[in-house]
């Protein structure tokens, strides 16, 4: 049995830890490897080596961190069939959507590439006679990152290359769900001539995410996850004096209107929510069909859901793959009998899919679920699968009304082909990101991704602008060089400009 080992100080190491965990291969539902599960000593292990490599990284020129990062960028590129292939078997996601995920994660990378642009301070000259003030940004220290199991390496690629080209050193817990990607990632960095030290994986659990959270050698602490431990991590890490971003779940509603095109609708409905089998925070979970024409939209994302490919990750004929494990699957499937029982009609019911050769993965197929009310549970909680609730409303505003009223607020869609609709929806909405005939609104790496109410937890978003300044803090230096022609004379008044 394979065992993969945490990556501490530029190499990997079981240290101290004796607990480990299994890895499935969610498709044949057979366990390919067992992961170390860190102690707190490991923990303080990696910390401490992240101290002492961050103390020479942060004084390191900016032109040295940029060509490590490029070089970091070019090692990624060239080895993303191997990390999607990795991703595939642990997760179970299909390859293409983990190359995507790689993609998304590589263009954090690249906004990181232009850190010498992003660290420009400011200056102000002569702002009272002979004084001058200027600003720049310094690195936190040691900077953490808690992430999920659905995109081990995109959501990590959120974090760290932004921390890293900061000045900081970073120490990564990923889910012990699909550890594998990360150490290949610690690889590649060490390759890119990154110093022993700056970069760190330790898996764990709980035990291991405590011990990050309560080290009063870690600065600052990235997650992401679920709600109810984004509302755990930022409050237990902000007890213990730490900066926090922590993003928690979704209930992401796509909104269809009257004059949208069904056929075009039907298609990005059934690809945005069945996509990595529903397992992504920004997954279209509810779609709420506006006025007339709900029946035509359900009939349509129903004809195409029950066509969607389920496979193995590694057949490129797959358009879906499994879901993460066995509990998921069970978890799953009961939600889905508990909205049958409540009520709702079961357009396509993905209970009970079989795989030919695949008979023990974690199979559920498509599901779309019709006439589901807001009182229940299918569309009160994250079911993180591939299962869509169809909501009926009357008009744009009981829609709104309808978004604003869920605790969740990631991600929203509407379709539509009205501009002034999409106005008023997206200036209506309290929301985070927002799609406009686009179902999966994630931002670009230059901007910032997070949400709002229940999705995020502390004021930060994650990566693009936002990222840099939580990763760093601000000097404001103001200096005055007396001469014989400006002396300066001491003054017991509180200082003003003259």
């Amino acid at each position: 049995m394979r065992t993969i080992e945490h990556w501490i100080d530029g190499k990997p190491t079981a240290a101290e830890s004796t607990r480990t965990a299994p890895v499935w291969n969610p498709a044949t539902g057979q366990q390919q490897a067992e992961v170390l599960l860190a102690e707190p000593a490991d923990v303080d292990t990696a910390v401490r080596s992240a101290q002492q490599a961050g103390l020479a990284w942060a004084q390191t020129s900016l032109s040295t961190r940029t060509k490590v990062l490029f070089a970091f960028r070019d090692l990624v590129s060239r080895h993303a069939r191997e990390l999607a292939e990795t991703i595939a078997d642990e997760h179970g996601k299909v390859v293409s959507d983990a190359l995507g995920e790689v993609q998304r994660g590589l263009e954090v990378v690249e906004f990181a590439c232009g850190i010498p642009q992003l660290l420009k301070g400011e200056y102000s000259d002569q702002v009272s006679t002979g004084v001058d003030v200027f600003s720049f940004r310094e690195p936190l220290g040691v900077v953490a990152g808690i992430t999920p199991f659905n995109f081990p390496v995109m959501v990590p690629m959120w974090m760290h290359p932004v921390a890293i080209a900061c000045g900081n050193a970073f120490v990564l817990k990923p889910s012990e769900r699909d550890p594998s990607a990360s150490v290949i990632v610690a690889r590649l960095w060490a390759e890119a001539g990154l110093p022993d030290g700056v970069f760190n994986v330790v898996h764990g659990d709980k035990t291991a995410v405590d011990a990050i959270l309560d080290h009063d050698g870690v600065d600052a602490v990235s997650f992401v996850g679920s709600t109810p431990i984004a509302r755990y991590i930022h409050e237990r890490a902000t007890m213990a004096g730490k900066r926090v971003q922590a993003l928690g779940g979704a209930k992401n509603h796509a909104v269809v209107l009257p004059d949208a095109d069904v056929d075009y609708v039907s298609d990005h409905l059934v690809a945005a929510a069945m996509g990595s089998a529903g397992e992504r925070c920004m997954a279209i979970s509810a779609a709420v069909t506006v006025g007339d024409g709900a029946d035509e939209v359900v009939e349509a994302v129903a004809a195409k859901a029950a066509e969607v490919r389920v496979g193995p990750g590694r057949d490129d004929s797959s358009e879906m793959g499994p879901v993460i494990t066995a509990a998921a699957r069970d978890r799953i499937t009961g939600l889905i009998a508990t909205g049958e029982a409540q009520g709702a009609r079961l357009a396509v019911d993905g209970r009970g899919l079989t795989v030919p050769g695949h008979d023990a993965g974690f199979w559920v197929g498509p599901t779309v679920l019709d006439q589901v009310t807001p009182e229940m549970d299918v569309y009160r909680e994250e079911i993180f699968g591939p299962v869509l609730s169809v909501v009926r409303a009357d008009t744009v505003d009981d829609a709104i009304a309808l978004i604003n009223a869920n605790p969740y607020g990631n991600g929203t869609a509407i379709f539509t082909s009205s501009g002034s609709a999409a106005r008023r929806f997206q200036r209506g909405v309290q929301v985070g990101m927002i799609g406009i005939n686009v179902p999966i609104p994630v931002p670009m790496a230059y901007y910032s991704f997070g949400g709002w109410k229940d999705s995020l937890f502390g004021q930060s978003h994650i990566h693009g602008p936002e990222g840099v300044a939580f990763y760093t803090r601000a000097k404001v230096v103001t200096s005055r060089w007396p001469s014989v022609d400006h002396p300066a004379g001491a003054s017991y008044h509180f200082p003003t400009t003259s």
